[in-house]
């Protein structure tokens, strides 16, 4: 069986907005292989868009449990999602 290519949207709730969530998330997606992106959002969660192989996803989704030193990661909502055609990994605006 082929691992092939998903994308998920993780919405990361908890202490996660001014304890570098974001350059980490890039950081370790990129390590990954996967593309996408990663957003703050006014409501105090994180959002990212995850596309790669289901393995990748999967190990970034559960790294994203954890988050970085300072974070306190509450919950991480996964939800399916298209792929955007994003390429590389990037830090996004926060959006709504």
């Amino acid at each position: 069986m082929t691992d092939g290519i998903v994308a998920e949207r993780l919405v990361v709730s908890g202490r996660v907005q001014g304890v570098w969530y974001r350059a980490w998330t890039v950081e370790n997606a990129t390590g990954l292989g996967l593309r996408g992106w990663v957003r703050n959002r006014r409501d105090g969660t994180v959002e990212a868009l995850l596309i790669g192989s289901r393995t990748a996803v999967d190990r970034m989704a559960e790294r994203c449990r954890r988050g970085p030193p300072k974070a306190e990661v509450k919950a991480v909502g996964r939800t399916p999602a298209h792929d955007d055609g994003s390429q590389g990994f990037e830090q996004r605006p926060t959006a709504a």
